[in-house]
């Protein structure tokens, strides 16, 4: 995928669920992952021509495993001219050793949201955007179906009132195949989690279950999609279609 029709699928999704307003100051959240690199770039990419004026900051909030060197993200964020922030936190530690938890996925995203909003908010933004693709919508609505009995994925614009903070997720329409193809081209500064849970989450085993069903029903991921964007999901924004 080339810059062109990454800008062109992250401006879809700000236009169509109004993602971004006139001076907002927007974070991004970098895990080091493929996934919100690529964000950054977008984002990037689209502040030179979108006609809504924004800045951008990139936060990682390091949660203390050893031997994570984010010295090439710093580079990118250098040569993109655009801020970025270390917040060291020993969530690793209270998760795996401390708490030895057997679900150690749920209470590290709960803390590491929290670094990060806390963080976001001292560098006075008021904005998140999270690298969120067309996957993961899906991949969220199919974990609600099975372990929670219910039709449910995130918004693509949610208000944390308890956090004056709007989250959004402008990859929404992007695939995971495309990301994976515009990180090998643009060959951008990838970091490989070191999490020992990586890779061995429920997350995991529905994304290889839907891959198995797209194989032998191709097409069903994009008809499940379609469905999550259709159904009137409780608090989804108003989709205003795009105008090319």
């Amino acid at each position: 995928m080339r810059l062109q029709q990454l800008l062109s699928y992250t401006r879809k999704a700000i236009d169509e669920y109004q993602m971004i307003d006139e001076g907002d100051r927007i974070a991004v959240g970098i895990s080091g992952g493929k996934d919100s690199l690529t964000l950054l770039y977008a984002l990037h990419g689209l502040r030179r021509f979108y006609p809504k004026h924004f800045e951008l900051e990139a936060v990682t909030v390091d949660l203390g495993f050893e031997n994570l060197d984010l010295s090439r993200i710093q580079a990118l964020c250098d040569e993109l001219e655009v801020p970025y922030t270390i917040v060291r936190t020993e969530i690793a530690k209270i998760v795996f050793d401390e708490r030895r938890e057997t679900n150690p996925c749920s209470l590290c995203a709960k803390m590491r949201k929290g670094a990060l909003n806390e963080a976001i908010k001292a560098r006075g933004c008021n904005k998140v955007a999270y690298a969120h693709h067309r996957d993961d919508i899906v991949e969220t609505m199919m974990m609600s179906l099975i372990y929670e009995g219910r039709f449910h994925s995130f918004s693509p614009r949610t208000y944390l009132d308890r956090m004056d903070l709007t989250v959004i997720r402008p990859m929404m329409y992007v695939n995971e195949a495309d990301v994976i193809g515009f990180c090998n081209k643009y060959q951008l500064p990838v970091v490989k989690s070191p999490c020992p849970a990586d890779g061995h989450t429920k997350r995991q085993y529905v994304k290889e279950l839907l891959a198995q069903l797209n194989r032998e029903n191709p097409g069903v991921k994009e008809r499940m999609f379609s469905a999550v964007l259709n159904a009137g999901l409780p608090g989804w924004p108003e989709r205003i279609p795009h105008k090319r």
